[in-house]
């Protein structure tokens, strides 16, 4: 995996965190530097743990399924990639209080890191190492969300692009899903 293929995994992933931070920033209209600090930091460490956690997962099964890896691969990266895309038409819900404390802290930084969690296993099954992967997922989260965060304290219409980040973040998944069946040659039966 080239350097610009990671980084446009760690934009797709991060397209979650940033819209939470975008919403919380719309609902919290002052976002303090401590704030910022909390949602940042548990978005990107989460966000860096999950596809370390699926990778380990993954080397476990990894001999049994090379036949059909790529296949996983993109299955996991399609059904992530569709999942975003259905919940970028859902309403979201806001509920009270600080969202960047406490058990929602939690509970949010898991929500929008799950979809690393299958990143990582897609890493494993396709015999790359998820040291380097996980550290630029995490720093492209932690900024993304740092940034949300504020625009969404200055920006009225949140929902709005708090969908369309969905929209380009699942969109991004499953046409790296496909880059993956094109790579292994899964495609060829299809261009020719």
């Amino acid at each position: 995996m080239g350097p610009i293929e990671l980084f446009i995994i760690a934009v797709a992933l991060a397209m979650d965190a940033f819209a939470v931070a975008v919403a919380t920033g719309v609902a919290l209209r002052t976002v303090s530097p401590r704030q910022t600090f909390r949602l940042a930091w548990h978005f990107g460490l989460f966000q860096a743990l999950m596809p370390i956690l699926g990778w380990s997962l993954g080397l476990t099964v990894r001999d049994h399924i090379e036949a059909y890896d790529h296949w996983i691969a993109f299955g996991l990266l399609t059904y992530i990639g569709v999942k975003m895309i259905r919940e970028a038409f859902e309403e979201e819900k806001q509920g009270r209080g600080d969202p960047t404390r406490g058990f929602s802290l939690v509970m949010l930084s898991v929500a929008t890191s799950i979809d690393a969690l299958a990143v990582g296993l897609s890493l494993s099954m396709l015999g790359v190492s998820v040291w380097w992967p996980a550290l630029v997922i995490g720093l492209v989260a932690l900024a993304f969300t740092a940034a949300g965060l504020h625009l969404g304290k200055t920006v009225a219409r949140a929902e709005r692009i708090g969908t369309c980040s969905e929209l380009l973040g699942g969109t991004i998944l499953i046409a790296i899903g496909l880059n993956i069946l094109r790579e292994h040659g899964a495609l060829d039966f299809l261009l020719s």
